[in-house]
């Protein structure tokens, strides 16, 4: 009996993810949005103040990540009605985008733990902690941060199963 390819058929994985990012990347752009407004307020006042360096970076870069943060999801909806339609470039874009989110978030998941390290020693250093007050608050630094690590390494490894699953021969078909 012959094989019947459906070329071109549509499936549920490349629906459902697209409008998932749909979603996602309207929630981003209008969060991104909100926290420009938010930062555009406060920056006059972290700007008299005198703040720690690594602090100070954060906050003076913050206004780039948030616009960057809003192009991205204004691309990853593009890509997103791209996926919909089925055009091979809009997959594309769409697993480079993911690729982008998997590498920003093992960064995020490194930037985290050196401000944590960082304000928390700050933190102790200008306290005293009995003993085992410093002990409870020592695991639960280490929970949460492993915790995050869990979390993040977790999504890292779904995106890139989304990845391999859009680079997979029966999705690409529908894109040809």
């Amino acid at each position: 009996m012959p094989k019947t390819f459906n070329v071109g058929a549509p499936s549920l994985f490349v629906t459902v993810t697209a409008w998932m990012a749909i979603v996602l990347a309207t929630v981003v752009a209008v969060l991104s949005g909100w926290q420009q407004a938010e930062v555009a307020s406060l920056l006059p006042q972290w700007q008299q103040r005198e703040l720690p360096a690594v602090s100070g970076w954060l906050l003076r870069g913050l206004p780039w990540v948030l616009a960057l943060a809003t192009a991205l999801s204004v691309l990853l909806m593009a890509s997103a009605v791209g996926l919909l339609l089925r055009l091979d470039w809009a997959r594309r874009v769409f697993i480079g985008l993911v690729a982008l989110a998997i590498a920003a978030n093992l960064f995020g998941l490194w930037l985290q733990h050196e401000a944590v390290q960082l304000w928390v020693q700050q933190t102790l250093g200008a306290i005293t902690l009995p003993g085992p007050a410093a002990g409870v608050f020592g695991g639960l630094l280490t929970l949460a941060q492993v915790m995050a690590g869990v979390v993040t390494l977790a999504a890292a490894a779904l995106l890139a199963w989304v990845i391999g699953r859009l680079n997979s021969e029966s999705v690409r078909q529908e894109f040809a």
